[in-house]
Formats: structure tokens, C-alpha cells, sequence
């Protein structure tokens, strides 16, 4: 996978195990998937065997940058392999630096409407649902009951702190 440096230039490849267990700069996309009318936001599940944050709850579709993969090019592959969307218009959002201590990512986060089918690939997401976004403020208040990826929720906290 590509290898970032902290701010946000691609400068290499690494392992995917190698740049997790180092805890390596790289990039992901993240698109959040709205209904048409903006009023709803799609949660999933992530699969329990994920290298990493296995089971956990997100509203962003998306995953790592290969090399040379522009962050748009990501983003639509992620949301057709994840969810089964494609041909629909990418919004660009922003890039949001995630560093833990132990993961560092660059997301490059994008945002889209869709009212269409859906459909998980089972590898990557075992459960989803639309939410309200009220109803996404609540299970963020809510960790233990649903745990979510630390990074994005750090996006989509920002998200919302946006809309605000």
C-alpha cells in the first residue's frame, strides 16, 4: 500500500501488515453515503475478521490508497466494492489527519446522495442501516454500545460539528 508522509504526500509502499504494526503514514478514502434528501446517513457494521478494528461500527465506506491511486479513484472503487454504489458524483469534503500513535492515516473523505439498492460485500460490512442524524449523534454518545472506528469517528465528528 502507499506510504504518506505526515502531511499528506505519498513518498513510498509498504506491506499492509508492515505499515499497521509499524504504525506507518498512508491514506484512505472515506465516503459517507447520505439518503437524497440529505436526512439520513448509512451505518455499517464492519466484518469481524478486518485486520484492523474488526466489528467495529462506521458511516464511511471506503479503505487504504494503493500507490499511485488518486484518493477519488479510491473513494469510488471503496463504495462499489463496500456497498455496491457506482456512477454517482463524489463531493469532495476534506482531508483529515488521523494519528493515534499507533495508526496515522491521511482520509481523504467525500461525500455522496444515494436512495438506491445496496449491497454489502461480506468480506468488509455484515450489517448496515440508514440513520437519522440525530440517531447517529446518539450511538456516537454511546461507545460502548457502539463502538465505532476511533478515525472515523473523528471524521464524521467533524462532519457534524460543520453542519452545527
Amino acid at each position: 500500500m502507499a506510504l504518506y508522509d505526515a502531511c499528506g504526500q505519498e513518498i513510498g509502499v509498504a506491506p499492509r501488515g508492515v505499515v499497521y504494526r509499524d504504525g506507518l503514514w498512508h491514506a484512505s478514502s472515506a465516503v459517507l453515503v447520505r439518503s437524497g434528501d440529505g436526512a439520513r446517513v448509512y451505518l455499517h457494521r464492519r466484518a469481524p475478521d478486518k485486520l484492523i478494528f474488526p466489528g467495529r461500527y462506521d458511516c464511511w465506506a471506503g479503505g487504504v490508497l494503493g500507490p499511485g491511486e488518486a484518493p477519488d479513484a479510491g473513494a469510488a472503487r471503496e463504495l462499489d466494492e463496500e456497498l455496491g454504489v457506482r456512477g454517482v458524483p463524489l463531493r469532495a469534503r476534506e482531508r483529515v489527519p488521523y494519528d493515534d500513535g499507533t495508526l496515522r492515516c491521511h482520509l481523504f473523505t467525500y461525500e455522496v446522495r444515494w436512495d438506491g439498492p445496496l449491497r454489502h460485500q461480506p468480506e468488509e460490512v455484515v450489517w448496515g442501516s440508514w440513520v437519522t442524524l440525530a440517531e447517529l449523534r446518539a450511538r456516537l454518545d454511546d461507545p460502548q454500545r457502539w463502538p465505532f472506528v476511533p478515525d472515523g469517528r473523528v471524521a464524521v465528528e467533524r462532519w457534524l460539528a460543520a453542519r452545527a
